[in-house]
Protein backbone atom coordinates (compact mmCIF):
# COMPACT_ATOMS: atom_id res chain seq x y z
CA UNK A 1 0.00 0.00 0.00
CA UNK A 2 1.43 3.42 -0.97
CA UNK A 3 2.02 6.19 1.56
CA UNK A 4 -0.86 8.23 0.07
CA UNK A 5 -3.19 5.21 0.29
CA UNK A 6 -2.16 4.63 3.91
CA UNK A 7 -2.87 8.28 4.74
CA UNK A 8 -6.33 8.06 3.11
CA UNK A 9 -6.99 4.85 5.02
CA UNK A 10 -5.89 6.46 8.31
CA UNK A 11 -8.97 8.66 8.03
CA UNK A 12 -11.19 5.66 7.30
CA UNK A 13 -13.95 4.37 9.53
CA UNK A 14 -12.97 0.78 8.79
CA UNK A 15 -10.08 -1.30 10.16
CA UNK A 16 -7.20 -2.10 7.84
CA UNK A 17 -6.18 -5.74 7.62
CA UNK A 18 -7.33 -9.05 9.07
CA UNK A 19 -8.76 -9.55 12.55
CA UNK A 20 -6.16 -11.39 14.63
CA UNK A 21 -7.09 -10.79 18.30
CA UNK A 22 -10.34 -9.89 20.05
CA UNK A 23 -10.54 -9.43 23.84
CA UNK A 24 -12.59 -7.60 26.48
CA UNK A 25 -10.78 -5.00 28.61
CA UNK A 26 -11.18 -5.85 32.29
CA UNK A 27 -10.79 -3.86 35.55
CA UNK A 28 -7.47 -5.61 36.29
CA UNK A 29 -6.05 -4.03 33.09
CA UNK A 30 -6.45 -0.40 34.23
CA UNK A 31 -3.87 2.25 35.03
CA UNK A 32 -4.02 4.78 37.90
CA UNK A 33 -6.44 6.95 35.87
CA UNK A 34 -8.95 4.12 35.50
CA UNK A 35 -8.33 3.73 31.76
CA UNK A 36 -6.88 0.59 30.25
CA UNK A 37 -3.09 0.59 30.57
CA UNK A 38 -1.39 1.43 27.25
CA UNK A 39 1.06 -1.42 27.73
CA UNK A 40 -1.86 -3.86 27.83
CA UNK A 41 -3.04 -2.56 24.44
CA UNK A 42 0.49 -2.70 23.03
CA UNK A 43 0.89 -6.27 24.26
CA UNK A 44 -2.29 -7.34 22.45
CA UNK A 45 -0.97 -5.62 19.31
CA UNK A 46 2.36 -7.46 19.60
CA UNK A 47 0.46 -10.75 19.99
CA UNK A 48 -1.62 -10.02 16.89
CA UNK A 49 1.43 -9.07 14.85
CA UNK A 50 3.17 -12.22 16.06
CA UNK A 51 0.24 -14.35 14.92
CA UNK A 52 0.41 -12.80 11.45
CA UNK A 53 4.21 -13.16 11.41
CA UNK A 54 4.18 -16.83 12.43
CA UNK A 55 1.55 -17.58 9.77
CA UNK A 56 3.57 -15.86 7.04
CA UNK A 57 7.02 -17.04 8.18
CA UNK A 58 5.77 -20.60 8.79
CA UNK A 59 7.59 -20.70 12.11
CA UNK A 60 8.95 -18.72 15.04
CA UNK A 61 9.29 -14.94 14.91
CA UNK A 62 10.50 -12.28 17.35
CA UNK A 63 9.60 -8.61 17.63
CA UNK A 64 12.61 -6.40 16.93
CA UNK A 65 11.05 -2.94 16.52
CA UNK A 66 7.89 -0.91 16.86
CA UNK A 67 7.52 2.38 15.03
CA UNK A 68 5.90 5.36 16.77
CA UNK A 69 2.60 4.62 18.47
CA UNK A 70 0.10 7.35 19.29
CA UNK A 71 -2.92 6.60 21.43
CA UNK A 72 -5.86 8.34 19.72
CA UNK A 73 -8.56 7.40 22.24
CA UNK A 74 -8.44 5.65 25.62
CA UNK A 75 -9.72 2.11 26.03
CA UNK A 76 -12.21 1.71 28.88
CA UNK A 77 -13.23 -1.23 31.05
CA UNK A 78 -15.76 -3.36 29.16
CA UNK A 79 -14.67 -2.25 25.70
CA UNK A 80 -13.94 -5.05 23.25
CA UNK A 81 -10.48 -4.52 21.76
CA UNK A 82 -10.09 -5.87 18.22
CA UNK A 83 -6.62 -5.94 16.69
CA UNK A 84 -6.10 -6.11 12.93
CA UNK A 85 -2.91 -6.88 11.00
CA UNK A 86 -1.64 -6.37 7.48
CA UNK A 87 1.79 -7.36 6.20
CA UNK A 88 3.36 -4.27 4.63
CA UNK A 89 6.64 -5.72 3.39
CA UNK A 90 8.84 -8.79 3.59
CA UNK A 91 12.62 -8.77 3.53
CA UNK A 92 14.97 -11.74 3.55
CA UNK A 93 14.47 -12.51 7.27
CA UNK A 94 12.13 -9.74 8.44
CA UNK A 95 8.57 -8.55 7.99
CA UNK A 96 6.96 -5.17 8.62
CA UNK A 97 3.41 -5.67 9.87
CA UNK A 98 0.94 -2.82 10.27
CA UNK A 99 -1.20 -3.33 13.38
CA UNK A 100 -4.36 -1.41 14.30
CA UNK A 101 -6.29 -1.58 17.57
CA UNK A 102 -10.00 -0.72 17.53
CA UNK A 103 -12.40 -0.52 20.47
CA UNK A 104 -16.07 -1.43 20.37
CA UNK A 105 -17.39 0.67 23.19
CA UNK A 106 -19.11 -1.13 26.05
CA UNK A 107 -22.88 -1.41 25.58
CA UNK A 108 -22.84 0.68 22.37
CA UNK A 109 -22.32 0.09 18.67
CA UNK A 110 -19.49 2.66 18.46
CA UNK A 111 -16.33 1.16 16.98
CA UNK A 112 -13.28 3.46 16.80
CA UNK A 113 -9.56 3.17 16.18
CA UNK A 114 -7.56 3.68 19.37
CA UNK A 115 -4.00 3.30 18.04
CA UNK A 116 -1.85 1.81 15.31
CA UNK A 117 1.81 1.10 14.65
CA UNK A 118 4.13 -0.85 12.40
CA UNK A 119 5.92 -3.76 14.07
CA UNK A 120 9.01 -5.42 12.62
CA UNK A 121 9.39 -9.16 13.20
CA UNK A 122 12.32 -11.42 12.33
CA UNK A 123 11.88 -15.09 11.50
CA UNK A 124 14.14 -17.27 13.65
CA UNK A 125 15.22 -20.90 13.67
CA UNK A 126 15.19 -23.30 16.63
CA UNK A 127 18.46 -21.81 17.93
CA UNK A 128 17.07 -18.27 17.81
CA UNK A 129 19.10 -17.22 14.76
CA UNK A 130 17.53 -15.25 11.88
CA UNK A 131 16.32 -17.42 9.04
CA UNK A 132 14.82 -16.57 5.63
CA UNK A 133 11.09 -15.92 5.37
CA UNK A 134 9.82 -18.50 2.86
CA UNK A 135 8.54 -17.24 -0.47
CA UNK A 136 4.80 -17.72 -0.92
CA UNK A 137 4.09 -21.28 -2.03
CA UNK A 138 7.25 -22.73 -0.42
CA UNK A 139 6.92 -25.37 2.29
Amino acid sequence: MSKAARERHAESDEPRGTLAVRITAMPSDTNANGDIFGGWVMSRMDQAGGIAGVDRAQGRVVTVAVEAMTFIHPVKVGDVLSVYTEIESIGRTSMRIHVEAWAKRFRTSLHEKVTDATFTFVAIDEEGRPRPVPKLGED
